[in-house]
């Protein structure tokens, strides 16, 4: 049975650092496009970030460029989200995801599995 388990979410003030971890169970990571989605309260659910299998590259949302970088860990099967600099607009559970497609998935619809969410608050 697939799982992704997302870790690593917690509180911070403005402009701290936070990494998530997203642990695949029957899934090898390297051969799906693994992919970062958030959602604050009242709002839908926004793409974060994209990482292609077959060297396709990573892909980013317009609200996070130059601040997430996005990345696999092959030995651990896992992908990581490095964020920096967050801003209180950052709050939102954040959500793992795979999908087959190769290449720019960033639509929620073209994932096929997704993992329970993470918590991050950002106080100002």
């Amino acid at each position: 049975q697939v799982q992704l388990v997302e870790s690593g979410g917690g509180l911070l003030q403005a402009g701290g650092s936070l990494r998530l971890s997203c642990a695949a169970s029957e899934l090898p990571v390297w051969r799906y496009t693994m992919g970062w989605f958030r959602q604050a309260p009242g709002k839908e659910r926004e793409f974060v970030a994209a990482l292609s299998w077959g060297g396709f590259g990573s892909y980013y949302g317009d609200s996070v460029k130059g601040r997430f970088t996005i990345s696999r860990d092959n030995a651990k099967n896992a992908v990581l989200l490095q964020m920096n600099n967050l801003k209180p607009e950052d709050t939102a559970v954040y959500y793992c995801a795979a999908s087959g497609v190769r290449g720019g998935a960033t639509m929620a619809h073209q994932y096929d599995y997704w993992g329970q969410g993470t918590q991050v608050t950002v106080s100002s």
